[in-house]
């Protein structure tokens, strides 16, 4: 009580749903592409092009995120994340007919880029929207309703997706099973863009007399960052979270190649998918934790202490998996790093949405996606660069701990990162 929006008549419910259905179909949808490019038998992955399908879907809304945050702050908020679920859907049309007919080129990567680029671009305006309907005080504890519930939604979806998908290979085969789950993620998409008319128009923002008058794009973003730099524990933050989520994806890229070419024997790629979802599963079990616990933590030790106690609490995981690398580590390290991980990002999207005026909230969100995504694309590069195909290797680990460490002491020390009052 008094720190959980879910009091009656708590509006916090309404954006819930836009953001858990979306989610949970964007589960389904991800599933059905890993199981298509990374996990069919004619498609043994290595380190590279791994890496390579993790950054080429995130590069180009490095982009365009800087026009996305002006979008989101001239337009409603609610038409655009409204719409953006419709083109969604007729998108992935197009990528259900090209996957059951095995399509692999580069008709099929332009559109998994759109949908994912679309993808962000709601979850920017879903996050600039959430302090327009919780008190500032609830804010820590609606992001972890928020977020780590998109977060759990995604893993329950992608499990939702493996099971369908395995059902349906048993009769009409790989290809035309991964289909069948993109084509049900179509309509999930259609349900998150009908769930948008619980919201009116202008319910999450912009208020009218915050539009700007013109779209400048990286100019409008330069002055997001401007206001970041008057607020540079909001900023710190920010580029402590980017830090965070690139060891993830590195960690991720990992468990990929042991689970798919090492735990599990590579000629049965469905075995290894099943392996690879329940690493996934622990971890999404931590994510939750970690946000149940972090409104909590930051009541005690207050905002950027309990983020630098989570940063320095990644480590010891990441030495124990180091030292010894096999399935139980892995499942270890990915639980407590997620769980860190998560009331990082929780915490610091509360202190960058509390700080920041809605008039430049969405640039900044924007900007803040960009940071994020730079992150997630130097993690997949790191990770080709050091990971063997078999995914076997301590140095890895042993590099995101003194990442992380290096996060912890010096861009998150006290004297510089809790430079405002928690």
């Amino acid at each position: 009580m008094g720190i959980w929006p879910v009091a009656k008549g708590s509006r916090l419910n309404r954006i819930l749903t836009v953001r858990w259905t979306g989610q949970f179909t964007d589960g389904l949808f991800q599933s059905a592409l890993a199981s298509f490019v990374l996990f069919s038998p004619e498609r043994a992955p290595n380190a590279v092009s791994a890496a390579l399908a993790f950054s080429v879907v995130l590069l180009p809304y490095s982009l365009i995120g800087p026009y996305v945050g002006t979008f989101l702050d001239r337009y409603s908020r609610q038409r655009i994340i409204r719409n953006c679920n419709y083109l969604r859907a007729v998108d992935l049309l197009v990528i259900a007919w090209l996957v059951s007919n095995g399509k692999t080129g580069i008709v099929l990567t332009l559109f998994v880029l759109f949908a994912f680029g679309i993808n962000r671009l709601i979850l920017a305006g879903l996050s600039a929207g959430l302090p327009l309907l919780v008190k500032k005080e609830e804010l820590i504890a609606a992001n972890a309703l928020a977020v780590t519930g998109g977060t759990i939604w995604v893993v329950i979806g992608g499990g939702v997706g493996i099971a369908v998908k395995n059902f349906v290979d048993k009769t009409y085969g790989t290809d035309f099973a991964d289909s069948v789950v993109i084509i049900l993620a179509v309509l999930g998409f259609l349900s998150a863009a009908l769930s948008c008319f619980r919201l009116k128009k202008n319910e999450i923002g912009p208020s009218p007399h915050e539009m700007p008058e013109e779209n400048k794009g990286f100019k409008e973003i330069l002055e997001g960052l401007k206001i970041l730099r008057n607020h540079p524990d909001a900023l710190r933050g920010i580029f402590a979270v980017g830090m965070q989520r690139s060891g993830i994806t590195a960690l991720t890229l990992m468990a990929l190649l042991l689970e798919r070419n090492t735990f599990n024997d590579p000629a049965n790629p469905d075995a290894g998918l099943a392996g690879f979802g329940r690493a996934l599963a622990i971890a999404g079990i931590g994510i939750g934790l970690g946000a149940v616990i972090s409104p909590y933590g930051v009541l005690k030790f207050g905002r950027h202490q309990w983020m630098r106690i989570l940063m320095f609490a990644c480590i010891p995981p990441l030495l124990i998996y180091a030292f010894s690398v096999n399935e139980i580590t892995m499942i270890g390290s990915a639980f407590f790093v997620g769980l860190c991980g998560q009331g990082i990002k929780v915490t610091n999207d509360a202190l960058v949405q509390s700080k920041i005026n809605d008039e430049y909230r969405g640039r900044v969100f924007a900007f803040y996606d960009v940071a994020v995504n730079a992150g997630i694309v130097i993690g997949a590069i790191g990770a080709a660069l050091l990971l063997p195909d078999s995914g076997v290797t301590s140095l890895l680990p042993f590099v995101i701990a003194l990442v992380y460490l290096f996060a912890a002491t010096v861009l998150m020390r006290k004297s510089n990162f809790a430079a405002s009052t928690n």
